[in-house]
């Protein structure tokens, strides 16, 4: 592959929310609030699993590394998105635009790792449970996040080094709050075969596998369940599941409807909001969730 000449593209110009002028005062307020919930509430959940020893588990384990993802998550678009709200030039440079496309895959590609991560926990600890301090050892627990982190480290590297070889036409105006590698791809004079190849190979390796082994990991809870009906049974398995669960509705469902849904069903308004679905309201939202447990 021969790389083109990329002196010419200094920036990008993102167009941001589709938002009306006289109301992007409220938005930015809205949106700065949301943002720094999640910081804080994130921030808080951390410092509550380290202080105290009775929440030193898997599970809290797990969710500690979320909160640390959910907020990286969010600092990589949101802080810039806001930042655009209140000037009248939305540039971000080249390398910029580069840079936030890396960290935003590879915050994404954890995120769904990490709550791969936990359904295999909620697994061990309901369909296992004399065998669950066994299997999930403080080694394991450490090789499940590190392994997640190598993976979606090398997907996010492979997506941006391929990004970096296109050549892009005259037109650099992005229309979305952040680089998103999908609009970037439409604004390229290269061919973008080998991209968008790459896009459904690690869509299907960090999006849907993970996806399945969720549900398959629930259908095994079911089943257990289910051969011990009793109202007791069915509580407690609500209980330890139902906080993880709700996090997996909100972040795939927003996931495969802006990603898998047919793009003559989705206008790119659409995608904007499912973006900010999975970027703003659902990193806020998981503290409370959890907090609710």
């Amino acid at each position: 592959m021969r790389r083109e000449n990329q002196s010419t593209v200094s920036e990008f110009l993102l167009l941001g929310l589709p938002i009306p002028p006289v109301q992007q005062g409220f938005f930015f307020a809205l949106f700065l609030g949301m943002y720094m919930t999640t910081v804080l509430g994130n921030l808080l959940i951390i410092l509550l699993i380290w202080l105290d020893s009775h929440l030193h588990t898997p599970m809290y384990f797990f969710l500690s590394h979320l909160a640390f993802t959910d907020v990286s998550f969010s600092s990589v678009t949101v802080p810039k998105m806001l930042m655009n709200m209140q000037t009248k030039y939305k540039s971000i440079p080249y390398a910029g635009c580069i840079t936030q496309t890396y960290f935003f895959i590879f915050f994404a590609d954890l995120d769904s790792f990490l709550i791969t991560s936990m359904a295999y926990d909620r697994y061990v600890a309901i369909c296992h449970p004399l065998h669950y301090t066994t299997i999930m050892s403080q080694s394991i627990c450490v090789m499940l996040v590190a392994g997640s982190s190598l993976i979606a480290c090398a997907c996010a590297l492979l997506h941006t080094l391929l990004l970096a070889w296109l050549s892009f036409c005259a037109d650099h105006t992005v229309p979305h709050f952040f680089c998103d590698l999908a609009a970037l791809l439409k604004l390229s004079c290269s061919d973008t075969s080998l991209n968008q190849l790459l896009i459904f190979t690690a869509g299907l390796t960090a999006i849907m596998v993970p996806f399945l082994c969720i549900l398959v990991s629930y259908g095994r809870i079911g089943a257990t369940i289910l051969r011990v009906p009793s109202t007791q049974c069915i509580c407690k398995a609500l209980s330890t599941c139902g906080s993880h669960l709700s996090v997996v509705t909100l972040y795939y469902g927003a996931i495969i409807g802006l990603y898998f849904l047919p793009s003559s069903n989705t206008t790119n308004d659409n995608n904007i909001i499912a973006s900010l679905m999975y970027t703003v309201v659902t990193p806020m939202l998981n503290p409370f969730i959890y907090s609710l447990r």
